[in-house]
């Protein structure tokens, strides 16, 4: 029997399609992905200047920062295009175990930040493991499902296909989440949940099994909301921000009355009066509310379009590529990218509580953007074996 394929068929317009020069890395996704993290930069500048003048009397201290990030991301982003796919198979149970290891080691000598225990240091470099964690989920999953393709695919024996098919893959998303709940990183936690469940129904496995781990997921992270303070909390501001205006609703408020603002077409760039130290982190989880003041409801969408683009792109390279591993690989990058941001205008717009979600290419911070530019470099990679289009 045919296997039933789950992915929308490549549109016919140009954008989408993918470069005849199977051999070469896609133009279309360096380029939109080059100038999302222009703008990115450019964002964090104008965002973090007045805050980083408050904090550390250097209105560029943050734009500095990102700089020396941008062109670590770039050269990261190059060597990471020129290894073969096969390169990034062959190490994934390596940098699966590696990052378990970094999980472990964040809750015994991870140091806090900003109230929460997500950092350690690794003689002058400051990791977030949890940020790699995303990554290599899916880098995981991809691998398991290639190498395990023909015991999930047999239909006629439903016993291995639920435990080759949902319980190993399973096990190896749940693993992770363990560790990073414990960190009491909620974001990461629905982030790394939402990017499992996706790539693992991509893969073709009995939807009916999945629909059961989907509904146990979502009575844990119920549970977790419900009967821990720190998710209550957050709840109970989202439901209602004004009554806690001067506290855990301050950032909300803010962020919503910057977005408010800036009307159709913003106040104009650099021109912000909510980033003076009103919105909080203006320049991270907050910096798409500051991007609203100051380009509008216009220059919002075009920035959301810009990153729907980039996905679109992600899932034409990933359904052209010519083995499962790239191609879930390649989805499974743009599910991230895709829910990442969705989750930060969330926050931002108060449509979901405030989990304190980065903006990819936006937020300053060095650990996110060296992870995007290594998730672009094997996009590219994975793009120079897609099949052609005739």
């Amino acid at each position: 029997m045919k296997k039933k394929n789950f992915f929308l068929k490549a549109p016919k317009s140009k954008l989408f399609q993918i470069s005849k020069k199977s051999s070469h890395p896609d133009a279309i996704y360096l380029a939109l992905s080059l100038l999302l993290a222009v703008l990115g930069s450019l964002a964090v500048f104008t965002a973090g200047r007045a805050y980083a003048e408050f904090r550390y009397d250097d209105g560029t201290y943050f734009i500095k920062k990102q700089i020396i990030w941008l062109a670590m991301g770039v050269a990261v982003m190059i060597a990471a295009s020129r290894l073969p796919v096969s390169f990034y198979k062959s190490v994934t149970p390596f940098l699966y175990v590696l990052t378990i290891v970094l999980l472990i080691m964040v809750l015994a000598i991870g140091f806090v930040g900003n109230g929460a225990q997500r950092w350690i240091s690794i003689g002058p470099l400051t990791i977030q493991p949890s940020e790699i964690c995303k990554l290599v989920l899916v880098l995981a999953l991809a691998k398991y499902f290639s190498d395990n393709s023909d015991k999930i695919s047999d239909r006629s024996n439903t016993k291995k296909v639920l435990v080759f098919g949902t319980l190993i893959p399973f096990a190896i998303m749940l693993l992770p989440i363990i560790l990073v709940m414990l960190q009491k990183h909620l974001s990461c936690i629905i982030i790394l949940g939402t990017i499992g469940i996706l790539v693992i129904f991509i893969s073709g496995i009995n939807p009916k099994f999945l629909y059961i781990f989907l509904l146990v997921g979502i009575l844990a992270v119920a549970a977790l909301a419900l009967f821990t303070d720190y998710t209550k909390e957050r709840i109970t501001v989202w439901r209602d921000p004004e009554a806690y205006s001067l506290t855990g609703g301050w950032q909300t408020l803010q962020g919503l009355m910057a977005i408010g603002s800036g009307g159709l077409f913003g106040v104009g760039i650099g021109k912000s009066v909510l980033k003076h130290c009103y919105v909080s982190e203006p320049a991270n989880d907050m910096i798409f509310a500051i991007v609203c003041e100051e380009c509008g409801f216009v220059g919002a969408v075009l920035i959301l379009l810009l990153f729907a683009a980039v996905c679109q792109r992600g899932f034409l390279i990933g359904l052209r590529s010519k083995d499962t591993y790239s191609r879930i690989v390649a989805c499974g990058i743009s599910i991230k990218t895709a829910v990442q941001v969705l989750l930060n205008v969330g926050v931002v717009t108060n449509t979901i509580p405030n989990t304190g979600i980065s903006l990819p290419f936006f937020s300053y911070g060095g650990s996110s953007l060296l992870m995007m530019f290594l998730e672009v470099g094997i996009m590219l990679s994975i793009s120079r074996d897609s099949k052609i289009i005739k």
